[in-house]
Order: structure tokens, then sequence, then C-alpha cells
């Protein structure tokens, strides 16, 4: 998560101090954010990547009309969620109609979440068993 709060303000421009201050955040809570060592809530991701004004960063919002939103950093080759997740892709986005891509990218985020989910169940059961698998 804090990858996307520290590219969405890099986007901007602004020093930690000016976002920090623009959007009413304490400065030490936003370098918590930024270092990893805090995550803000999926909303205020959501709430704060709404609001930044068109960049030349590469980075493109793509809304659906039920209010997902992703980011597409093209600089990067990467899709973001508003929970702060970064996929990187090796197609170019540009010119995939936008009413498809918000389908694709719920599709390719939904299997991201299963298979999260699955890793960590795994994880958990590995935790508690004490088997070695080959």
């Amino acid at each position: 998560m804090y990858y996307v709060i520290k590219e969405l303000r890099e986007s901007t421009g602004l020093t930690q101090k000016k976002f920090a201050a623009m959007y009413g955040i304490p400065l030490s809570t936003l370098r918590k954010w930024e270092q990893g060592e805090a995550s803000p809530a999926p909303y205020v991701v959501n709430l704060i990547a709404r609001t930044l004004p068109a960049t030349d960063s590469g980075l493109k919002k793509i809304a659906g009309k039920d209010g997902t939103v992703f980011y597409y950093d093209k600089n990067q080759k990467a899709v973001s969620d508003a929970r702060g997740n970064k996929i990187y892709i090796r197609e170019d986005l540009e010119g995939v109609k936008e009413k498809n891509l918000v389908l694709y990218l719920k599709d390719l985020y939904e299997s991201f979440y299963e298979i999260q989910e699955r890793f960590e169940q795994d994880c958990q059961y590995d935790k508690k068993e004490d088997i070695l698998w080959s």
C-alpha cells in the first residue's frame, strides 16, 4: 500500500509536507505510510486518488460506473487498485476500450485476491502442521 501513496504523491510533484497539508494528513502519518510502517485505510487511498489533478507522469485513473477505481501507470507498466495492490503487466493498455478495461481489471483483481487468500491459507496451515511439501 505504501508504494501507491508515495506514487500518488509523486505524481502530483508535491513534497511530503505540501501533500500532507493539502489533504490534512499529519506529516508524520504520511511518512509512516510511505515507509510502510503504517497503512491508510483503502477508502483513504481511494479518496486521495479521486481528487488528484491530472498529471503527465503516466498515471491514468480508470473508473467503473459502480465506483470501482484502478490506476494505470504506463511508465511502470503496472495497474493498481484502490487498496494499493500493484500488478505489473506486459500489455500496453492504450487503445483498450475503457468499459472493457474496467471489466478486465475487475477480473484480474478478483483472481489476484483468490490466489492471495489461498496463499495465506497455505501459510497458516504450514504454521500449524509439521509437514514439508516436495
